[in-house]
């Protein structure tokens, strides 16, 4: 089990760690093409439930995405 990134939690800022998308299960789960934003921009914890969470990203209508916390580092 891949372990949790310390600290992240409902509210956190995030964005995700490519090198840690890639090749996961989540990737080969849907399109590889991920959209820029997802590793640039802010995204907002909305929720999590166990080692996942809910991501809500930017201003503009995107789709929201869970994904496992490993995969994500606090945005600065």
């Amino acid at each position: 089990m891949p372990p949790k990134a310390k600290g992240l939690k409902k509210g956190s800022f995030v964005r995700v760690v490519r090198e840690k998308l890639d090749g996961s299960v989540e990737a080969t789960a849907s399109d590889t093409r991920f959209p820029p934003y997802i590793f640039e921009t802010k995204g907002e914890i909305l929720d999590t439930e166990g080692d996942y969470a809910f991501i809500k990203f930017g201003l503009v209508p995107t789709p929201n995405i869970w994904l496992r916390l490993d995969q994500l580092e606090e945005f600065e």
